[in-house]
Formats: C-alpha cells, sequence, structure tokens
C-alpha cells in the first residue's frame, strides 16, 4: 500500500499546485520544477548518487528498457555483445531478446542451486566488444541478493558498464551507486510504499554512460527520457524513498523477524517445505516456499483471502512453472508447487500468524487428498516409478 505521508506529500500537487515543471514563464511552473528538483534530490539521495543522474520514468520496466537498449543502441558500431543472468525480471529478459534480433549477441548466465550467479563464470563471459552487464540486485521472485559490489569490480575492472534493476532492493537494503560501482540502476515506485506508475533510472555522469533515448519529443531529462513528468507522482516517488531511508533500519528489523516467525512456524508444523533461493544472500521480505505434493495452485485458491502468488505478478497469467525456478534447477513438480510470501513495512503480526495457520491447514488437507503423498508415506520412491499414459 502506499504510505499515508507518501500522499499526503502528493495531494498539494494534485490541486493547488497544478502548473507544468517544464514551464519557465510563470510562477505556477516555477513551483512545481522546485517541487519536482526537490523529489530527485530524494532519489539521488538514497542511492548515493548526485541528483542530475537521476531521470524521472514511469516505472522499473521503462527504466530497464533504456538502461538495456539505450545503451546497446548507442554503442553498437563498437560493441555488439551483453551480458544478463537466467533469472532477470522478464523486462530485461524481453529487452535482451530484442536486442538479438536486431544483431546484438547476448549471455544469459546460468545460475548456482542457491539463485547466485558465479563470479569465475561471469569473468569468462567478458568478450572484447561486451557494452553492458545487467544484474539485477534482489530477485522479485526469490527474494536472492546479488554480489552486486563484486560484479560492479568485475565491471570496472573490464571497462565495461554495471546496470542493475534495483527495483525490489531500492529502500529496502543500503544501495550506493558510487560504492557499489553502479553505472545504471532502476528504481521503482510501487515497491517503495509510493504512487504506482512512476519510477527512475539513474545514469552515472562520471565516467559517462551514454544512452540512445527510446522516445523522442521535447527534450525533457536531460533528453534522455522526453514528455512532462507528473509532478505528483514525481514527489511521491522522492517522499517515498526520503521514508525509506529515514526507516531502513527499523523496517529491515521488523520485516526479518516476521518472516523467520513465518518460516519457523511452517517448517516447524510440515514436513517437505522447501526455502528457494540462498538461506544467508536475501531480502527477508521476499520468500519463496515449495510444499511438496501440493498443486501451488490449488493452494492459493484455498487461500484466496490472502494475497499470495506462485511466482511475479507479470508471469502470473502462465501457467508454466516460473523459469526463475527452473534456472535455480528447482524439479518441475517442486516448482508448480511454490508460493511466493511478501511481508512488508504494514505487514502486522496477526496478517503472519492467519496466514500460517491457514497454510499449515490446507497443505495437510491437499496433501490428504493427493495419492502421491500417500506413496511416499508408504515409503514409494516416486522418481523410480515409470508412469504410463492410458
Amino acid at each position: 500500500p502506499q504510505d499515508p505521508r507518501v500522499l499526503d506529500s502528493m495531494l498539494p500537487y494534485l490541486t493547488a499546485y497544478y502548473g507544468n515543471p517544464h514551464s519557465r514563464t510563470h510562477a505556477y511552473g516555477w513551483e512545481s520544477e522546485a517541487a519536482m528538483e526537490k523529489a530527485r534530490r530524494q532519489v539521488a539521495d538514497l542511492v548515493g548518487a548526485d541528483s542530475r543522474e537521476i531521470i524521472f520514468t514511469s516505472g522499473a520496466t521503462e527504466s530497464n528498457n533504456m538502461a538495456i537498449k539505450g545503451v546497446a543502441r548507442f554503442y553498437k558500431s563498437r560493441k555488439k555483445h551483453i551480458i544478463t543472468t537466467q533469472t532477470e525480471h522478464k523486462c530485461v529478459l524481453d529487452s535482451c531478446r530484442s536486442l538479438e534480433t536486431e544483431g546484438f549477441r547476448v549471455t544469459y548466465l546460468p545460475v548456482k542451486q542457491n539463485g547466485l550467479i558465479d563470479l569465475k563464470e561471469l569473468e569468462t563471459a567478458f568478450q572484447p566488444d561486451t557494452s553492458l552487464v545487467s544484474v539485477m540486485t534482489v530477485n522479485n521472485e526469490i527474494g536472492v541478493k546479488q554480489p552486486i559490489h563484486d560484479i560492479g569490480e568485475i565491471c570496472r575492472a573490464h571497462k565495461v558498464f554495471f546496470h542493475t534493476d534495483a527495483a525490489q532492493a531500492i529502500g529496502k537494503i543500503p544501495m550506493d551507486v558510487n560504492d557499489m560501482k553502479i553505472d545504471l540502476m532502476s528504481i521503482s515506485g510501487h515497491k517503495i510504499y509510493g504512487p504506482k506508475g512512476v519510477g527512475a533510472i539513474y545514469v552515472r555522469r562520471r565516467p559517462r554512460v551514454r544512452l540512445e533515448p527510446l522516445q523522442s519529443g521535447g527534450g525533457q531529462e536531460r533528453g534522455l527520457r522526453s514528455g512532462t513528468v507528473p509532478t505528483p507522482l514525481a514527489v511521491g516517488l522522492g517522499a517515498a524513498c526520503e521514508v525509506a531511508q529515514q526507516e531502513m533500519e527499523y523496517d529491515h528489523k521488523r520485516i526479518s523477524e516476521l518472516a523467520e516467525r513465518l518460516v519457523t512456524k511452517i517448517m516447524s508444523e510440515v514436513p517437505d517445505v522447501v526455502m528457494n533461493g540462498d538461506k544467508e544472500h536475501r531480502y527477508p521480505g521476499c520468500i519463496n516456499l515449495s510444499f511438496a505434493y501440493v498443486e501451488g495452485e490449488s493452494l492459493l485458491m484455498a487461500l484466496k483471502d490472502v494475497a499470495l502468488s506462485s511466482g511475479s505478478a507479470c508471469t502470473s497469467a502462465s501457467l508454466e512453472p516460473s523459469y526463475v525456478l527452473r534456472a535455480i534447477g528447482t524439479d518441475e513438480d517442486l516448482a508448480h508447487s511454490s508460493i511466493r510470501f511478501g511481508i512488508g513495512r504494514f505487514t502486522t503480526e496477526e496478517e503472519v500468524d492467519y496466514t500460517v495457520e491457514k497454510c499449515i491447514q490446507h497443505v495437510k488437507r491437499l496433501r490428504e487428498m493427493s495419492p502421491l503423498w500417500e506413496m511416499v508415506q508408504d515409503g514409494i520412491d516416486l522418481k523410480s516409478i515409470k508412469w504410463t499414459q492410458h
């Protein structure tokens, strides 16, 4: 949900201060421009950037498209190779796929079973004409946190630009673009209790990163993203960043405790539950559990008064098991039985306990109906069975 403090900061710009922030000839425009620039500073402060390096966008999907296609196309005369991972967000993978049709080569690095990339594999993937490496900070499905600092060092040593999709990390874990040697970074508003429909991209000035803009127009936002900046949304994003900066430590501690409570209670009551992704290097608010011998979709239907998912919202319409879980080597049947739990700033202890209780109850009920569960109880190894189709 949107933080009420964010809404309070936005309201005046939805009513009294309605000027176009790019209008230079009257006070209405100046008021809006001042508010927009303040928001730009608030976003920059959260990630240790200079406010001139922040460009407002409609969200992380647009920022990811801008970073990947923008860098690739700008340097295409000399560089035609990009490196990313198999577990990136769909908009990164699809941007790469679309560049492949333009003649670029893309290396999709596999990840280890814990969801993290192998830095040695990254090292060997570089080619003389690599222009960009794109690796997300925190995975949106399994919550694992990639070694961004080390990846930044490696990219800088190879003189290759480093982009990270930090939509799930900003405001939740400390991020510093200079310390982590990040050249481009995508930010989303609604992931940090700001409004939907707004985000930002950080584009480093020194060493300068150049992009070919995706959309043409009046040259707003340093010519990288034309179109009128929606002042109320920008103000909301700025306020969300400021609140996140003040409360990051408190939120992280509280969310860690709630996550611990959720996982411990479920695991102590239900056997054969697997937690997907690395146990240590992770953001605690994103938990992905596989309940063996239970169809994930059936569990979701049973828990319909709780907002859960079997993958990210962007891919929840397809019945394919999550490509992220497949990439970490999860068996097809376990991938189909996984559920993602999200815990945030406004999640209460009661909600966690309610979810745990319902979850345990329905997993037990669904397993009792499952012939597979019955066979496992009888000591039959399911892998040894030759299933025949009648």
